[in-house]
């Protein structure tokens, strides 16, 4: 059974407005599985989809899993104040569309991001009222094997990731709420409680 670990309220949003829930936690944890775990069972949380300067991968479909965008058009969101938030990872940028997240907030829709560790702290600084939310792992060493267990990647850039790992780690105080990931199904159900609470 995972376990909730609440830290002290945000600010409230407007009364009667749904809160946006910003997903976080090291790479590995098991973000995306829990994120698509839950949106299979309640496809009326709404995700937002990036923007990225990344090149689609075979099956990715442009507003789907990402709005791919070319360096030039990227630069204009940033420019223009439309973006949540974004970074730079692996040379490619990430971003969150400000205008959609408010749109569906708005509407009374519970709003989920899943982000990296940089983009919780974006977020944060421009909608305190955000409920930022930790995903830990049930322990290092589990964390270590999901890492390095997939085998296809060289022993630099496993240590590079486990460096970020532990960084990440160490910035789980900063978030309103920790949840443990034992079981994708009882974290996914968490965490729709949580977004669930106005």
């Amino acid at each position: 059974m995972s376990s909730a670990v609440p830290r002290g309220d945000t600010p409230e949003p407007p009364a009667g407005k749904p809160r946006l829930t910003v997903l976080s936690g090291p790479s590995g944890v098991g973000k995306s599985t829990v994120v698509a775990h839950l949106r299979k069972a309640h496809p009326d949380v709404w995700l937002s989809v990036s923007a990225t300067t990344r090149r689609p991968r075979p099956g990715e479909k442009h507003g789907v899993q990402y709005f791919f965008v070319s360096d030039d058009e990227f630069d204009k969101l940033v420019a223009n104040g439309e973006l949540l938030e974004w970074a730079e990872f692996a040379g490619n940028r990430y971003g969150t569309p400000r205008a959609a997240v408010l749109e569906h907030l708005e509407r009374g829709e519970p709003v989920l991001l899943e982000i990296d560790l940089q983009g919780a702290r974006l977020v944060r600084k421009a909608m305190p009222s955000a409920r930022l939310v930790f995903l830990a792992p049930p322990s290092w060493e589990e964390l270590v094997r999901r890492l390095t267990g997939r085998g296809t990647e060289p022993p630099e850039v496993i240590e590079r990731r486990l460096a970020a790992a532990r960084t990440e780690l160490a910035a789980e105080e900063e978030f309103d709420t920790t949840l443990v990931n034992t079981s994708v199904e009882d974290v996914s159900a968490e965490l729709l409680a949580l977004m669930r609470i106005a």
